[in-house]
């Protein structure tokens, strides 16, 4: 009976707390974990709330077989058994960083803060609600963490699908501007309401080890854009723009059609200091816009960290890669000044075997000529560093990159308005995109004259799409 008091009493707080941190509807994730300061300070022994152990229960997976080199792995591997990796896909990582998001917040309320605090160690009411706050998928596919209703509500959760003991699976939504995040794995989307030109939108995240809701230390932030429509660039240019402040990572300015895509954004470890990354929409002119990004931190040590120095990571063996803004349409339009890394985790392939080479070839269109264009004589064919255009303005570099039509053939850059089939056998896996500031018509410098020749005017560029495939 003492305990369902109790409960009854923690739903009507976290109620009466969310009131409070709500503003027009909306509840600021910083505000609403504020009022929860409140709440622990005035409800429990601790004089410092935030002092409390890690939560050993919730640890990372060990590092995968063959990950100790610095490039696809940052901590110690161990070993797993023969076909592990025939089970990891991309749906491993949204598996793993679940588990870092309101568990921490859950575990360390739940056992140790606010309840057990409160009683003796041979009755300890609220104990096994902690074990099952782990994550969870809804009926839409959205990722979430299973939670009590009345904790959902109080960071303004959305309730989609249910989990074991009553629990909720709690999906995080920001539909605003102007907030800050402090959950895993939040969903920041659009307003309904029509963005108004010229204007700013700013999303930010604060990494901070003493928040209780951020179990472990945070090294990486991946935004994954579930949908994203701003307006097209013009001549290359974007006049909607997004861009990333407060990380390590020197993200490029995108616009336009980019749903599906994906970014890796380096951070100092949150365990050294606090840090806060700024999520930037600028609007100009009039456009339909509307956004919905997956905001996942990923803690320090983890398995699935993405190497240093890589904007997009493919952890499958197979798949497709585009330039931002790529369409199958010969309307889209590439990105001027994109300087970039895309990586790929070397797998398991051929029986156990872990691949020797990657292989690329232009993605199979429904509009003609639009897989691979990128500024050089684009006629139809590729260059390979020679030529006019020696794939100095626009280019996609693949280190020993070598043509299976030509297997005397060995090329780091490519440019042009097709490729074949493309593979190289340096390891780890990468390849480089870059774009200059114009799509207009390049003309050597009289004086200097500096070198590469005159390049061909563009012709409206659309970027690429490939496939991939790693090889034993």
């Amino acid at each position: 009976m003492m305990a369902r008091a109790i409960e009854i009493f923690l739903s009507f707080s976290l109620i009466l707390t969310t009131i409070w941190a709500c503003k027009d509807g909306q509840v600021d994730q910083l505000t609403a974990r504020q009022g929860l300061d409140e709440f622990l300070n005035a409800n429990s022994y601790p004089t410092n709330p935030w002092v409390f152990p890690y939560n050993y229960n919730i640890q990372p997976r060990l590092p995968f077989a063959g990950y100790a080199n610095t490039y696809e792995g940052r901590t110690p591997s161990n070993r797993k058994p023969p076909g592990y990796f025939a089970k990891v896909d991309a749906d491993y990582y949204n598996d793993q960083e679940g588990r870092f998001g309101l568990s921490g917040l859950g575990a360390n309320l739940l056992n140790i803060g606010l309840f057990n605090n409160r009683f003796n160690p041979r009755w300890r009411p609220f104990a096994n609600l902690a074990s099952s706050l782990e994550a969870c998928t809804s009926p839409s596919g959205d990722a979430g963490i299973c939670t009590p209703g009345s904790v959902c509500s109080l960071f303004s959760g959305r309730p989609s699908g249910s989990c074991t003991q009553g629990k909720v699976c709690c999906v995080n939504v920001v539909n605003s501007c102007g907030g800050t995040v402090t959950l895993n794995n939040t969903y920041w989307q659009s307003s309904s309401t029509p963005v108004n030109a010229p204007s700013t939108c700013v999303m930010t995240v604060r990494l901070d080890n003493k928040l209780v809701e951020q179990a472990a230390p945070i090294c990486q932030i991946r935004l994954d854009f579930v949908s994203f429509a701003i307006a097209q660039p013009t001549a290359g240019t974007c006049t909607d723009t997004f861009q990333v402040g407060g990380a390590t990572t020197v993200a490029p300015t995108i616009c336009g059609t980019n749903a599906g895509q994906h970014m890796y954004l380096d951070v100092p470890s949150s365990a050294t200091s606090p840090t806060d990354v700024q999520l930037i929409f600028n609007f100009a002119g009039s456009a339909t816009r509307s956004w919905n990004i997956k905001i996942a931190m990923l803690p320090c040590g983890a398995s699935y960290l993405a190497p240093p120095d890589c904007l997009q990571y493919f952890t499958t063996g197979a798949g497709q890669v585009k330039s931002f803004n790529w369409q199958d349409s010969d309307a889209a339009q590439q990105l001027n000044n994109q300087n970039y890394n895309i990586c790929f985790r070397t797998e398991l392939v051929a029986s156990g075997a872990r691949a020797t080479q990657l292989c690329v070839s232009t993605c199979t269109t429904t509009t003609t000529g639009v897989g691979f264009l990128l500024t050089g004589d684009n006629s139809g064919v590729a260059n390979f560093g020679t030529g006019d255009d020696t794939c100095t303005y626009d280019f996609l570099a693949i280190p020993g990159g070598q043509d299976q039509a030509d297997p005397f053939a060995f090329y780091d850059r490519y440019c042009g308005g097709t490729i074949g089939k493309i593979c190289t056998k340096i390891s780890p896996f990468r390849m480089s995109f870059g774009t200059d500031g114009t799509e207009e018509k390049v003309t050597p410098n009289p004086v200097t004259i500096s070198l590469p020749a005159t390049a061909t005017i563009d012709k409206a560029n659309t970027g690429f799409c490939l496939t991939y495939q790693e090889q034993a």
